[in-house]
């Protein structure tokens, strides 16, 4: 089955962090799951849409990233572009949410996120839009990983049940210390408009360990949601990553 809500699967009654995301493009490739099954760890499954294991990159803002305990008056902090690579996947006993391959983020803030297994990157980020045009571009310090990126931006969309199956994930996945952890997230539904690719090159999948794509990729945008809220983390199993 590949029923997934298009709103938030559980309310979150004690949330860790506050946040938005905004000016965010979703490139969603299809691979063979022998492809992608080595690059997520033995504790989650793969969730697959129609025999494929999807992998997206999405560029996006983020907005007022916060302690949700503190007041909306107190501010968070400024905005700041970031990139992740994520796939598809299912815990153990079947919730549906995403891993994360990479994240690249030109703040360095977020780096403390890796000592709890998120994959971030520092490097130069960057978001930038004219009318209907919007430019992405991001390079790792050290080398390693890049990519530029121009998307031209369509009409607004009614989401079909594939949009609705890739967009719309309320959990992420994350390990550390052989631990697989579960963190909730909610928000709005996206709201959305078909977007078309004018310019892309990039090699952050291959740094990822992924093989070039075999097909045209699908391509959403969205002008983003603003109430994003993040719940506390939980172990949800025990696994080490496959080599």
């Amino acid at each position: 089955m590949h029923v997934v809500s298009y709103a938030p699967e559980q309310r979150i009654r004690v949330p860790a962090l506050a946040a938005g995301w905004v000016t965010q493009t979703f490139v969603h490739w299809p691979f063979r799951s022998d492809e992608v099954r080595p690059l997520v760890p033995d504790g989650l499954v793969l969730d697959e849409y129609d025999g494929a294991a999807w992998v997206s990159f999405t560029p996006f803002v983020m907005t007022d990233l916060r302690p949700s305990a503190l007041p909306t008056v107190v501010p968070g902090l400024p905005a700041f572009p970031e990139t992740n690579l994520r796939t598809y996947v299912r815990s153990r006993d079947g919730c549906r949410g995403i891993w994360f391959l990479s994240l690249e983020v030109g703040c360095p803030l977020m780096l403390a996120a890796r000592a709890v297994g998120v994959p971030y990157h520092p490097g130069t980020v960057s978001v930038s839009r004219q009318e209907d045009l919007v430019r992405y571009a991001g390079s790792r310090w050290g080398g390693g990983a890049s990519y530029e990126m121009a998307v031209r931006l369509g009409e607004p969309i009614t989401p079909a049940e594939r949009d609705e199956w890739l967009t719309s994930r309320w959990r992420a996945y994350t390990q550390r210390l052989g631990i697989i952890w579960e963190t909730p997230v909610e928000h709005e539904p996206w709201p959305l408009r078909a977007a078309a690719i004018v310019d892309l090159q990039e090699n952050v999948t291959s740094a990822a360990g992924l093989p070039r794509p075999h097909a045209e990729p699908l391509v959403h945008f969205s002008e983003g949601v603003r109430r994003v809220r993040f719940g506390l983390s939980r172990p949800v199993g025990r696994a080490a990553r496959r080599r």
